[in-house]
């Protein structure tokens, strides 16, 4: 059965470290890992989640489309 908690989790596990960036995510590789604990979403909802959850994470996509990339703002920290 699927917890809220989870969802947190899911979204640090995806964390990854760029050189360029810092620590950075994807939507669909945080989508990929929230499935594997039975939460089941679409990239949109994805994203309305780290744009309301995390703040301190900022879109860096190049273009549109909901495959997006965020990274980790300066002195910001996952909430």
């Amino acid at each position: 059965m699927a917890k809220y908690s989870d969802i947190k989790v899911a979204f640090m596990r995806r964390i990854t470290h760029d050189p360029k960036r810092g620590k950075v995510v994807t939507t669909a590789r945080f989508v990929q890992e929230l499935a594997k604990v039975n939460h089941f979403w679409s990239l949109q909802e994805a994203n309305d989640w780290i744009a309301k959850h995390q703040s301190f994470f900022r879109d860096y996509t190049d273009g549109h489309g909901e495959e997006k990339r965020y990274f980790l703002v300066n002195m910001g920290y996952v909430r």
